[in-house]
């Protein structure tokens, strides 16, 4: 008798554990549209340099 009233209480836990609800999302893509602008810093070599100097038309 006392077997019986441990197993009906844990059996009704089981069952109880095992209907929990589960919530599920979905999320639909999202566009995104984005400018993006940039400093760009050139570093030349003095070589160059000297040589766009004599050659102002070369670009």
């Amino acid at each position: 008798m006392m077997k019986r009233a441990l197993i009906l209480p844990l059996l009704a836990v089981g069952a109880l554990a095992a209907c929990t609800p589960t919530v599920r999302v979905k999320v639909d893509p999202i566009n995104i549209y984005a400018k993006l602008d940039a400093n760009v810093r050139v570093q030349l070599d003095k070589e160059v340099q000297s040589a766009i100097q004599q050659n102002p038309n070369l670009f």
